[in-house]
């Protein structure tokens, strides 16, 4: 494996799914003074994907439907 002139490295897809090294996950980089590790991070800086998405959905629904309204509409009862 090689370092890019960006300083990028490519993780095998193998260990990204092993070790749940996801798109958009954060990450942390760590060295003893000899050893330099990538760890997942332990508390995440910005809100994730889907929590964007739910923030931005809450509040928005304008249907006064009951669930089960709405799963017979579903099921076409």
């Amino acid at each position: 494996m090689r370092i890019t002139s960006k300083g990028q490295v490519t993780i095998p897809h193998d260990l990204r799914e092993k070790t749940g090294l996801l798109p958009d996950t954060e990450v942390e980089f760590r060295y003893d003074g000899k050893v330099l590790s990538i760890v997942k991070a332990t508390k995440r800086k910005k809100p994730g994907r889907g929590a964007k998405l739910v923030a931005r959905l809450r509040g928005k629904g304008d249907v006064l439907m009951t669930t089960e309204q709405i799963m017979e509409l579903t099921r076409g009862d």
